[in-house]
């Protein structure tokens, strides 16, 4: 990620006076920058004499309810320090607001590679199928996680996933509408009527599992921590995993970029029937049914994240600079999402 060390607004010497009195060992004074990428939750870099920091806030203004949720992420860091699920290790989480004007949490700097480009350019073409099958096998990892042995158990609700996700994601983006789209108007009448049953065994599900939301090691195809646990839950693992080869279906420029147009074959990244194939034999699943219901959903989910961006960045209070560009992508989501049910 880039950062920004003129965009902090954190009240430096009252957190590090908090953090000294919360954290063993913990030393200022605190120098704070601001991760540039992300649309959500803002995240900062703080350097001690000591020690390298990263806090995730809640963003300041008004919030959607049940947004922002940066205790649910705090909390299944915790649950997953003992898993073979790579995360960062959490510090501490403050829930008292007139700290830093929200709520917060520190976790490590896992310091490592993040591509924003799932073509990977920065690595040699015959390398760039190891990442790929890196990424399926810590999907893979994530979703046997035993949720009850972890005290996961009631981090959502059981049944109905898609049914009650179709629902959530039709009022969060009503509630951020600004105008008619008609694509989103004609999914949340097609979705409702073709929710699949919840064959696979619950499993936590990240909700935004995608390439740069991955840290890598620097000298290996290796992941070694997943970021950005804002929308995870309980739920049907084949959402993950459509919402990851997405991707392929994205176009190759824009504010998201994908590998829509590209010869996936030249670049020595693996087709999404391979990627699906790696991941089932993973996690000893049978063929997947009604796939294009699962990519069709994630087109919408993305478009009615998309419409929350807009709506903030109208408001005055998103996260990133380019909220307004990205905001506008909800209805060319909506129409992808079209295409898989037309």
């Amino acid at each position: 990620m880039n950062r920004d060390s003129t965009a902090t607004s954190l009240d430096l010497d009252r957190l590090a006076a908090y953090l000294q009195q919360h954290i063993p060992g913990f030393l200022g004074p605190v120098k704070a920058s601001k991760f540039t990428g992300g649309q959500s939750n803002p995240t900062y870099m703080l350097d001690t004499p000591e020690q390298r920091y990263v806090l995730r806030r809640q963003p300041p203004g008004q919030l959607l309810k049940s947004a922002h949720a940066v205790d649910r992420e705090y909390r299944v860091l915790r649950a997953l320090a003992d898993t073979a699920v790579p995360v960062a290790r959490t510090w501490h989480l403050c829930e008292d607001r007139e700290v830093i004007g929200s709520m917060f949490y520190l976790m490590s700097y896992e310091d490592g590679r993040i591509f924003w480009n799932p073509a990977l350019p920065e690595i040699e073409r015959d390398a760039r199928r190891d990442y790929y099958a890196s990424i399926m096998t810590t999907l893979a990892a994530l979703h046997d996680v035993d949720v009850d042995a972890v005290g996961l158990g009631d981090y959502g609700r059981a049944g109905n996933y898609f049914q009650r996700q179709v629902e959530l994601w039709t009022r969060q983006y009503r509630a951020a509408e600004t105008e008619p789209i008609a694509a989103m108007d004609a999914l949340i009448e097609w979705l409702p009527a073709h929710c699949p049953t919840d064959a696979q065994r619950v499993s936590l599900v990240h909700g935004d599992f995608r390439i740069d939301n991955l840290i890598f090691a620097h000298d290996a195809p290796r992941v070694r921590a997943i970021l950005d646990w804002e929308l995870s839950t309980l739920g049907n693992p084949l959402a993950d995993l459509a919402y990851f080869c997405m991707c392929l279906r994205l176009p190759s420029k824009g504010n998201i970029a994908g590998l829509r147009g590209l010869d996936r074959s030249a670049l020595g990244i693996p087709e999404e029937e391979e990627m699906v194939a790696q991941y089932c034999a993973l996690r000893s699943l049978p063929r997947i049914e009604n796939w294009n219901f699962y990519l069709a959903f994630s087109f919408f989910r993305l478009a009615s994240i998309a419409q929350g961006v807009k709506a903030r960045a109208l408001h005055g209070n998103a996260s990133n600079a380019n909220a307004h560009e990205v905001g506008g992508m909800a209805g060319p989501l909506a129409a992808l999402a079209v295409e898989l049910i037309d």
